[in-house]
C-alpha cells in the first residue's frame, strides 16, 4: 500500500517587542532566573493584565503582509491547564476570534530548475503570552536527589502563534515553508528569528493516510523543533514509525510527543488534549480589541517590499530565474546587499552580481559560520571587484585571486589588481607574441589540432594562459589562437 503524509505546522514567533504582551517587564534574552518576572507575570493576586500595543501592531503587519483577513474586534481568552512554569493556572491567547484569519505563503520547494511552487494557507495567527521553563538539570537538593528548577523570565514574553492547514505532503515541503515564514517574520521585523534563543518554534502535526484517501489519520503533535535540520529528521521518522504501527496492526494515538535530536527518534511526551479539555472563555480582565482602519493603514505604510514582491521584481525587471530569484530574497540582509551591489556597477549586470553572491561570497560566508551583514567584502567593494571584470581589467579566475585578497583585508581591488600585478593582458600584440611562443614549443598539439582533434585546442589554450600567468583576456586569447591556427 502507498502511504501520504499529512503535515501541518504550528509556529510560534516571539514578537520583538521590548517588553512583555501584559506587563512592563523586560524580554530581553540571557538575564539570570527570575530577574525579569514582576508582579504581572508570577500572577500575584489583584495583579491586572494591560495590552502591550506594540504586540498588536505586529500581529497585523504579518496578517497584512500574508493577505489575511484581519478581525476588526479580536478577544482574549483564558486557556487552562495547570504547569509548574504557568503560575495563573491558564494562559491569555486567542481561540474564538482571532487577530488574524485565512491567509497564505507561497514558498519555492527544491533547488534550481527542479523548484516548484507550494502555496500553503495560514487558517489563523493569534497573539498569546509565552509561560516559563522548566529546567531538569544541575539541580540538587541537600540529600543529592535531583530538583528542577522554574525560571519565569519567559512567562508573558508575546508571541504570535501562527497555525497552517495540512497542506504539506512531505518534510520537504514543510521544511520549505517554515524557512519562508521565518524570512518573513524577520524580514518585516516582527521577531528576531533566534532559533537557538527560542525566538521562533515549530510544533508540526503529522499523520499518515492510504494514498487517495479522503479522510485525515490521527495526528500526533511534535513539540518545540528549534531548527529546520530536526524539523526535516523528525517528520520522517514520525511518517515512517506511524506506517510501521498501521501496517502492524496497531491504531494510531493522538499524542503530543518530542523529538530527540541524539536518537532521531520521537517520544510520548503526554496524551494529546483538544480544545474543550482547556476549558477556554474569554478574560475578564481584557477589554474586546477593536482595530479602525486608520491604525491598519499606519501599519501598512511601515511594511517593506515583501519577499514575494523582490522576488518578482528580479524576475521580470532584472531577468533573473526564479530559483535565483529566491535565494537572493533569503533573507532582507542578503536582497539589500545585492541590489547595492547592482547599483554600484558602471553598468548594472544582475546576473554577475546574482552569481558572484550567490557563489564565492556565499561559499565564504558559510565556511565561516557568518550572515552577509557581517561580510568582510561590502557591497560596494564587491561592485568595485565586479566592475573591474566588466571592463576587462580582470578575467574571472584572476577576479577570484582579487577575491580571496580583499576578503583577506588586504584593501580595495584596484589596489590589490596594482600591488600584485593582476591587470588582465588585452593587448594583442602582447597576446600574439605569446601564442607564437607556444605554438612554436608545441608542435605536437597543433598537428594534432589539424587533424581534427579539438581537445589539442583546449590544451593550447591553457598553455596560453600558463606562459601569461593567467592574465591573458581569455576571449582574446580564443580569437587569436584559432587566427594564427588557420580555424578562424
Amino acid at each position: 500500500m502507498q502511504w501520504e503524509t499529512v503535515i501541518g505546522l504550528e509556529v510560534h514567533s516571539q514578537l520583538s517587542t521590548q517588553t512583555k504582551i501584559f506587563s512592563g517587564a523586560s524580554t530581553a534574552f540571557g538575564a539570570a532566573p527570575n530577574s525579569q518576572a514582576c508582579q504581572v507575570d508570577i500572577a500575584l493576586p489583584g495583579v491586572l493584565p494591560v495590552l502591550n500595543k506594540g504586540a498588536v501592531e505586529r500581529a497585523i503587519k504579518f496578517g497584512l503582509a500574508i493577505g489575511a483577513k484581519l478581525n476588526r474586534t479580536n478577544i482574549f481568552d483564558r486557556k487552562n491547564y495547570f504547569y509548574p512554569d504557568l503560575p495563573k493556572g491558564y494562559q491569555i491567547s486567542q481561540f474564538t476570534l482571532p487577530i488574524v484569519e485565512a491567509g497564505e505563503l507561497t514558498v519555492q520547494v527544491g533547488e534550481g530548475g527542479k523548484a516548484v511552487e507550494k502555496t500553503v494557507r495560514i487558517t489563523r495567527a493569534h497573539l498569546e503570552e509565552d509561560a516559563g521553563k522548566s529546567l531538569h538539570e544541575d539541580f540538587h537538593g541537600e540529600d543529592g536527589r535531583p530538583l528542577s528548577g522554574i525560571d519565569l523570565n519567559r512567562a508573558g514574553t508575546p508571541l504570535l502563534e501562527i497555525v497552517s492547514e495540512p497542506d504539506m505532503r512531505s518534510a520537504k515541503e514543510a521544511v520549505a515553508y517554515a524557512k519562508a515564514l521565518h524570512t518573513l517574520v524577520a524580514w518585516i521585523g516582527i521577531c528576531d528569528g533566534n532559533m537557538q534563543e527560542g525566538s521562533f518554534r515549530v510544533d508540526a502535526n503529522v499523520s499518515v493516510r492510504p494514498m487517495g484517501q479522503a479522510e485525515y489519520g490521527t495526528r500526533r503533535e511534535i513539540k518545540n523543533l528549534n531548527s529546520f535540520k530536526f524539523l526535516e529528521q523528525a517528520i520522517n521518522y514520525e511518517a515512517r514509525w506511524q506506517i510501521e504501527q498501521i501496517e502492524d496492526g496497531h491504531t494510531i494515538q493522538q499524542a503530543t510527543v518530542l523529538f530527540d535530536p541524539d536518537s532521531g527518534e520521537t517520544r510520548v511526551m503526554r496524551t494529546k488534549e483538544d480544545a474543550h479539555d482547556y476549558r477556554y472563555f474569554p478574560d475578564p480582565d481584557l477589554l474586546p480589541v477593536k482595530l479602525d482602519e486608520d491604525w491598519i493603514e499606519q501599519v501598512r505604510a511601515t511594511l517593506p517590499e515583501l519577499p514575494q514582491q523582490k522576488q518578482a521584481r528580479y524576475r521580470d525587471d532584472l531577468g533573473l530565474s526564479a530559483y535565483d530569484a529566491n535565494t537572493l530574497t533569503s533573507s532582507r540582509a542578503m536582497a539589500d546587499y545585492f541590489e547595492s551591489v547592482v547599483a554600484g556597477l558602471m553598468q548594472p549586470d544582475a546576473k554577475l552580481a546574482a552569481n558572484w553572491i550567490m557563489g564565492d561570497l556565499s561559499a565564504t560566508l558559510n565556511r565561516e559560520g557568518l550572515d552577509v551583514a557581517a561580510s568582510r567584502i561590502s557591497a560596494r567593494q564587491l561592485a568595485g571587484l565586479l566592475a573591474r571584470i566588466q571592463d576587462g581589467t580582470l578575467s574571472g579566475k584572476l577576479a577570484k585571486q582579487v577575491f580571496e585578497a580583499m576578503w583577506a583585508g588586504e584593501g580595495e581591488a584596484d589596489a590589490i589588481i596594482e600591488a600584485r600585478g593582476l591587470k588582465q593582458v588585452s593587448d594583442s600584440g602582447a597576446l600574439s607574441a605569446i601564442i607564437d611562443e607556444v605554438l612554436a614549443a608545441n608542435a605536437k598539439s597543433v598537428e594534432e589540432f589539424r587533424s581534427g582533434k579539438e581537445k589539442a585546442f583546449n590544451a593550447l589554450v591553457g598553455q596560453v594562459m600558463k606562459a601569461s600567468k593567467g592574465r591573458a583576456n581569455p576571449a582574446q586569447v580564443n580569437e587569436l589562437l584559432k587566427r594564427k591556427l588557420g580555424a578562424g
